[in-house]
């Protein structure tokens, strides 16, 4: 309906600058808003008052000449001029009633729009690090990128869904290196398990598979790994150190190719679970890529040379820097060490250079909100290469904060204390966790109830919209059961009965739906549509407290059946969107 409102505004736009009152060249597209107050009607426009100057009149006279020009639709009952040159819309009663057999007749489709056709957007979410279980702080950030690239897709780009897998460097070392220790103790070495070293049950896992499937082939001697080694942390020493000597020791101790397949061994294993974790998710993408992929194929090295090329590298102290407070950042950044090994930031920058290589229009990043200080510098990596940094989004998720009987869960994946995702589907639903997550802005602080999520009440959110979904079913069942006739005829028959105050208000409420899409979609914001699916779900259950819809006036059980199978269509279209299911029975 917006979109019509539209087109009638612009064919008045075109007829007086026919008439020679605007010049033919400063046509605008006509803003259409919905009317805030429903005395002023269903929509507004303020384009008499922008065009004000350039006609060089009265924004309200331009006004009166822009409705004389409006052409004759069905869709409006009259136009009025309101304020100092507003022009307010008010809808026919029958706009809304043929809404519905187009909801009915469009099916999944209702809703979508091609207004990113031909364009390729990237969205990057989850790429934890293959360290652990994925926890519920992921959770949030995992159930947000998905949303929020299925309403990119759904208003037509061509979305493609990826998980950089941070599969090289130091924290994968030290992930090695715990499950190696482990192993030492299945293989009944007494040792100090390192404080800096991984620590949950699925590190002994790794452990024991390795045990049961070498046995002792891996074993070293407890004093030989841990002679030379720095002191740990408890004993006064460094843990950084500490856990690093480590690791040198594993390497040396192994050998490559036995350290290789150790540290092959506990990322499979941690990468396995999470693909499998965010399937039962819902979660699902086109591409796991590869952080060590970037220095197989070079790309590290070519970001580093463009880099040195455009004059943003120096060297200090034996290590390569980039000049990033060239582009506004706190400080210069290391991108090669003094020890020749290039840094998480260097591959960051070929991984970005490498997306918009690849051709997409847009990219955009999820990440926790404690990387809040890491965008500036990606984004003057990328200007420094000579690339549009504007094509790059970051947007920052808060981590969820967990609560169980009104008391926080305390989580920290080093230590193994953390409720993980796969725990949190079992006690809540995917559902649940799925809508919960994309119920507040992602920059917002979020606390998630377990209880309340586990609730059967209509303070559960969920559960509310997915009961309204099931009540319009229950109806037609109860239907099937009298032997009622509800097959829905073609058209617009019998909905001009609908003339409650209800009916109006559902009828409103879903013509709205098309627009929440496109602007949950185009402003990244899930939560908009799942405010709008409560607001929905709130309108069907207080029409279906006051009215009967299975009524023995033929006409008007016709008109009703029409109405909320179009409501029944727009929740499911709704909630599939955030990847919630539709259930027929609850």
């Amino acid at each position: 309906m917006k979109a019509q409102i539209q087109q009638l505004m612009f064919q008045a736009l075109e007829q007086i600058a026919a008439e020679g009152i605007i010049p033919a060249d400063q046509i605008p597209q006509p803003v259409i808003e919905r009317a805030r107050d429903e005395r002023h009607g269903d929509f507004a426009c303020n384009v008499a008052m922008v065009l004000a100057k350039v006609a060089r009149a009265k924004p309200r006279d331009l006004a009166e000449k822009l409705i004389a020009a409006i052409p004759a639709s069905a869709l409006v009952e009259k136009v009025e001029i309101a304020g100092p040159g507003f022009i307010n819309f008010y809808l026919a009663s029958g706009a809304y009633h043929s809404l519905v057999p187009g909801i009915i007749e469009q099916g999944h489709g209702f809703g979508r729009s091609e207004i990113g056709k031909d364009k390729r957007v990237q969205v990057e979410f989850v790429s934890a690090n293959p360290t652990g279980p994925l926890h519920v702080g992921h959770g949030r950030g995992a159930a947000y990128g998905a949303v929020v690239a299925d309403l990119l897709g759904a208003v037509g780009y061509d979305v493609h869904r990826e998980y950089y897998v941070n599969d090289a460097g130091r924290q994968m070392d030290i992930l090695a290196t715990s499950v190696w220790l482990r192993y030492l103790e299945l293989c009944d070495e007494e040792l100090t398990f390192p404080a800096n070293g991984y620590k949950g049950d699925y590190i002994w896992d790794i452990a024991a598979t390795l045990h049961r499937e070498h046995e002792e082939a891996y074993k070293q001697r407890a004093e030989d790994v841990f002679a030379g080694v720095p002191a740990d942390e408890p004993a006064g020493g460094d843990k950084e150190k500490h856990i690093d000597g480590l690791i040198g020791q594993a390497k040396q101790l192994l050998g490559d190719n036995r350290y290789r397949f150790v540290f092959e061994l506990a990322l499979n294993t941690i990468l396995g679970d999470i693909r499998d974790d965010l399937g039962l998710f819902g979660v699902n993408y086109e591409e796991w890529y590869s952080e060590r992929s970037l220095t197989e194929s070079g790309a590290v090295n070519k970001a580093i040379e463009r880099l040195r090329n455009s004059g943003y590298l120096y060297e200090k102290g034996g290590a390569m820097w980039f000049r990033s407070t060239d582009f506004g950042d706190e400080k210069d950044r290391v991108v090669v060490r003094d020890n020749g090994q290039t840094t998480y930031f260097a591959s960051d920058i070929a991984y970005h250079m490498d997306k918009l290589e690849r051709g997409f229009d847009r990219v955009i990043d999820v990440w926790g909100a404690d990387h809040h200080g890491y965008v500036p510098r990606v984004k003057a990596a990328l200007e420094a290469l000579g690339d549009d940094a504007s094509k790059l989004d970051v947007l920052l998720v808060q981590f969820a904060v967990l609560y169980r009987g009104g008391e926080k869960v305390q989580m920290s994946t080093r230590s193994g204390e953390f409720v993980t995702l796969r725990e949190l589907r079992k006690e809540v639903g995917a559902d649940a966790a799925r809508f919960f997550y994309v119920m507040r802005k992602c920059e917002q602080h979020m606390d998630f109830d377990l209880d309340l999520a586990k609730s059967q009440s209509n303070e559960n959110p969920v559960y509310y919209v997915q009961y309204a979904h099931a009540r319009v079913c229950s109806v037609l069942q109860q239907a099937a059961e009298k032997g009622m006739d509800v097959e829905v005829s073609q058209g617009a028959e019998n909905l001009e009965r609908l003339e409650e105050s209800y009916e109006l208000v559902l009828m409103k409420t879903m013509a709205r739906y098309p627009e929440v899409v496109e602007a949950s979609a185009l402003n990244e914001e899930p939560h908009q549509l799942t405010h709008y699916l409560r607001e929905l779900a709130n309108d069907f259950h207080t029409y279906y407290n006051a009215h009967q819809f299975l009524v023995d006036d033929t006409a008007l059980r016709d008109a009703r059946i029409k109405l909320i199978l179009a409501v029944r269509q727009v929740l499911r279209n709704g909630l599939n969107l955030i990847g919630v299911s539709a259930p027929e029975r609850m």
